[in-house]
């Protein structure tokens, strides 16, 4: 089924109607010769009906969250309904809104939702969900890859169904407070986490909301920041540890007390009785935490090891692994492309098969209990560190050296006493005495933090990882499945697209030039790192090609290192022989004319009818989606101009030299025509 999903994403073009229909024909048609065939074909089959499911699924929920996305930048007033409420990278204040109003916009060009930061002081407002809040800001459409293969943002807005982004420093006003009986959840939610903060100190009240409510509105980016360089951040989200560790805790404690009670333990299944409770306690984790996709995965997964309890099944197998992946993918199939679904399928396919393997271990059985308890803390560290290592170091371009010892650390205390804590200030509530069991929570998760800021702040604790190959992962999560799934010594060949994927990324090139798609930034690579054009705009695109390259430095950095030289209305630099101008600004228009007279490639945001172009872009660029384009050194006196309308047509540029000949590619043309690219 993945594959099938994976299929839909790549693709180049959105299909027509007419190949849902056919696939959907197919499978009952494989269907039928599976089943008459069913010890020779069935598996076969199986395999292709899941794929075309997988496939229609992906289109399916693309339908279903479309909606309005801005095709042009809006500054005016904005109203909505708040229904989120988080922390931009800026760590400002960040609210979704639904129920849109933009005055000037017809009701079909109104986005169903879209997303403010808050910038300076806000003194008439508290958020809450549910508010009908008013503002003045700046809105644009979600922003495209910052360079080909990169993070697609316009996808990933898409299917949260915002369409439009951006910010306000005007203050905001609550035009209604929420109407009764509407968001009931989302404000219990907000009330739930605002209570824990006021009865949990510093950033140790944030953590705790966090993890009791998944609001991460109270924590710092810094503090983020500390718990991904100690590779604990796993901690923080509402993911698989926090859920089985508060179903595990209420079914414990369930059949434990039904055990203590003999007439009772005598005449029911106190399993059965206690795999209920917890599934229950789940589902009321769920509704508070706002259901988002790791919460909705984690849920799923305990349902399905508890479901199996109740017909008296093995709870924790790689079917039960399977079944939880077949739901997320049919519920939302675009979370295959997102950290959260790979590095949590990751780790629990690992976890569940290594020790599997290691139930029957004769020697390991017969080691004290103590010893097999830390024993198999270490090993599960050990091995979902492992699993999920590929995909953070792909993801978030860091390989975190101390992790192992962090988790070693911090996960018994999350376990051991803040889970349980957490359940008991529950129970306590009612009573009053919830204090009791917040002022444990409290010490917990300050010891979390504590080790989280000793272990990044060591020499070394991150190392800086370049971005793949894009076949990398694919292939390590291939070798992985082949050496798990796979019976005899045959699945050691699992190695081999594994180390493959490996061979990939280490020969993985960076491009020579990058141009982020408002031709407000040009990058370089140099033997010093990647020099950029300009020491302010486009921040978070600078940010990130400089990740992408395996780089710690930030863009005043690596916008100083010696490469660029000043000139007349902007800056140049000469790379392969070519002599390449970048401006930005009233001073670069003006100067764009003489440029392009004195450069081979004229790079700007500005426009400027004068100037004599040796080469139209759109000749050089190729017709079909994908294919690299080769570009010449400008001749006949004029230049190569890339200005503002190639850049709103194609997004991003990568430019690759290969034996002094630039090979172009960009971000649109990677993207495909798909529903969520704007039509150029």
């Amino acid at each position: 089924m993945a594959l099938g999903v994976a299929t839909y994403f790549a693709l180049a073009f959105e299909p027509v109607g007419r190949v849902y229909l056919y696939l959907l024909l197919s499978c009952l048609f494989l269907a039928r010769i599976g089943r008459k065939y069913r010890n020779r074909l069935g598996p076969i089959c199986t395999g292709f009906i899941l794929a075309f499911l997988g496939f229609c699924a992906a289109g399916a929920r693309t339908d279903h969250v479309a909606g309005p996305v801005l095709d042009h930048r809006y500054y005016g007033p904005i109203e909505g309904r708040i229904v989120a409420i988080d922390r931009s990278a800026s760590d400002k204040l960040r609210l979704t809104l639904d129920q849109v109003h933009l005055p000037g916009l017809t009701p079909p060009e109104v986005p169903r939702r879209v997303r403010i930061s808050l910038h300076g002081d806000q003194p008439f407002l508290d958020p809450w969900p549910g508010q009908r809040i008013a503002t003045t800001g700046h809105l644009s459409p979600p922003e495209g890859p910052g360079e080909p293969n990169g993070f697609d943002f316009q996808r990933h807005a898409w299917f949260q169904s915002i369409g439009g982004v951006g910010y306000t420093r005007n203050p905001v006003l609550v035009m209604a407070e929420r109407p009764e009986n509407t968001m009931l959840l989302a404000t219990m939610r907000a009330r739930f986490s605002r209570t824990v903060q006021a009865r949990v100190n510093g950033e140790a009240g944030a953590f705790a909301a966090a993890v009791l409510t998944g609001d991460r509105s109270g924590i710092p980016v810094q503090t983020l920041q500390t718990l991904r360089h100690s590779n604990i951040a796993h901690l923080l989200a509402i993911s698989g540890l926090h859920m089985g560790l508060l179903t595990g805790f209420v079914f414990l404690s369930v059949r434990g007390g039904l055990a203590l009670v003999p007439p009772l333990a005598l005449r029911i299944p106190t399993k059965k009785w206690a795999a209920v409770a917890a599934l229950a306690a789940g589902g009321f984790y769920l509704a508070l935490s706002g259901g988002n996709v790791a919460t909705e995965r984690a849920f799923i997964q305990v349902a399905v090891m508890f479901f199996a309890v109740l017909i008296d099944r093995r709870a924790v197998t790689l079917r039960s692994v399977a079944i939880a992946a077949l739901i997320v993918l049919l519920h939302r199939p675009d979370s295959l492309l997102g950290p959260g679904f790979q590095m949590s399928f990751a780790a629990t396919t690992a976890l569940v098969a290594v020790f599997n393997a290691l139930k029957t271990n004769a020697f390991l059985n017969e080691w004290p209990k103590p010893m097999r308890a830390l024993s198999a803390l270490v090993l599960s560290s050990l091995v979902a560190g492992l699993a999920t290592a590929p995909f953070a170091a792909a993801h978030f371009n860091i390989w975190v050296v101390y992790g192992l010892p962090a988790n070693l650390l911090t996960v018994p205390v999350m376990g051991s006493l803040v889970i349980p804590a957490a359940v008991v200030a529950l129970l306590l509530w009612p009573l009053g005495l919830e204090w009791i069991a917040f002022a444990i929570m409290e010490r917990g998760l300050n010891w979390i933090l504590g080790v989280a800021a000793w272990t990044s702040d060591l020499p070394g604790a991150v190392r800086p990882v370049p971005m793949p190959d894009s076949n990398a992962l694919p292939l390590i999560a291939l070798g992985a499945l082949v050496n798990i799934i796979w019976q005899g010594r045959t699945r050691f060949l699992g190695a081999v697209p594994v180390l493959t994927a490996l061979a990939f990324w280490i020969m993985a090139e960076r491009p020579d030039i990058l141009i982020s798609s408002s031709g407000r930034l040009v990058g370089i690579a140099s033997d010093e790192g990647r020099a950029l054009s300009r020491e302010r705009g486009d921040g978070f695109v600078a940010r990130l090609w400089l990740e992408n390259d395996g780089d710690f430095a930030d863009q005043l950095t690596a916008a100083a290192r010696p490469l660029w030289q000043n000139d007349t209305g902007g800056r140049s630099v000469e790379i392969h022989g070519l002599r390449i101008w970048h401006g930005v600004g009233r001073r670069a228009e003006a100067a764009l004319e003489q440029a392009c007279a004195d450069h081979d490639w004229v790079i700007t945001s500005e426009t400027s009818p004068n100037v004599l172009a040796a080469s139209e872009l759109s000749d050089l660029l190729p017709r079909q989606t994908g294919i690299q384009a080769q570009a010449q050194p400008a001749t006949g006196g004029g230049c190569l101009f890339i200005g503002p309308e190639d850049l709103s047509r194609h997004g991003a540029f990568a430019i690759t030299f290969s034996d002094g000949v630039p090979q172009i590619s960009t971000a649109h043309a990677q993207q495909g025509r798909r529903p969520w690219v704007p039509l150029r």
